[in-house]
């Protein structure tokens, strides 16, 4: 998984590895560069900025076409959406310029970024905080629509299949809900939104409310899903190819970009 959850709190993990990378970082500049207190602290708050700035925008580009359809996405900095290379690219850019008239310590400084980013990706690849769940297919279990039908979700294999655990209660499932929507008018793909724990009235009531309208939205008021996806909170997202194996995963909040990209595989 790509999160962990600390009581209602989820967190994302690559920005928990972020900060470890940041933290180590931090740490080796005060014991090898040699910078004032005030100058480090320049040095530092500037590069985590244009680090950030321009994996943002980095992103951004790349994915121009799913922002253009959604300007005000591109100022929603909690969503995922960061391009490690442009950051890198930007923040030693910003090494290079902020201490440009002291050489050895612009080749520590490189140095000591480089050797972060290399943290990040370790970490990231190691991934000790996370765990790899046992499911690798489109689970065999049979849940209830809002009609009261019986649908197996192993009988909806046949497309690539976007399994999405929500709740009403949930503030970014209900954000990402008109994305899964409008994905679900699409011929070559299948969206089941799957609620936990809720009743038929309340995710009948919240649907009806926002004018969502689902091919496959189902119940599970004992959470039999979660269970065993292994989510650690919601939203859940789980991507599956045609013959009913599992793509990809994701904890949190998906954006229009990440979804497209998804779809597009």
């Amino acid at each position: 998984m790509n999160a962990i959850a600390l009581g209602p709190l989820l967190i994302a993990l690559p920005r928990l590895y972020a900060f470890i990378a940041a933290l180590a970082l931090l740490l080796a500049s005060m014991a090898l560069l040699r910078l004032g207190k005030s100058q480090r602290a320049g040095w530092f708050n500037g590069l985590v900025l244009t680090w950030l700035i321009g994996a943002r925008l980095g992103y951004v580009l790349t994915h121009f076409d799913s922002y253009l359809a959604d300007p005000l996405e591109i100022l929603k900095l909690w969503q995922p959406g960061y391009s490690a290379l442009w950051g890198l690219l930007a923040a030693a850019a910003f090494s290079a310029w902020k201490l440009r008239r002291q050489l050895t310590t612009l080749i520590k400084a490189e140095a000591l970024l480089m050797a972060s980013v290399a943290l990040w990706l370790g970490l990231m690849a190691w991934n000790p905080l996370g765990h790899q769940a046992g499911l690798d297919e489109l689970p065999d279990i049979a849940l209830e629509d809002l009609e009261g039908n019986q649908v197996n979700l192993h009988s909806l294999q046949g497309k690539p299949l976007v399994l999405n655990l929500w709740a009403t209660w949930c503030p970014p499932c209900r954000r990402e809900m008109p994305l899964l929507a409008e994905a679900d008018k699409r011929e070559d793909v299948r969206i089941v939104i799957v609620n936990q724990g809720e009743t038929l009235l309340t995710a009948v009531r919240y649907l009806d409310g926002q004018g969502l309208d689902f091919n496959h939205a189902l119940l599970d008021p004992e959470q039999r899903l979660m269970v065993v996806v292994e989510s650690p909170g919601l939203p859940t997202s789980l991507l599956f190819d045609a013959d009913g194996q599992l793509v990809k995963r994701h904890v949190g909040e998906l954006t229009r970009a990440q979804l497209t990209a998804w779809l597009e595989e």
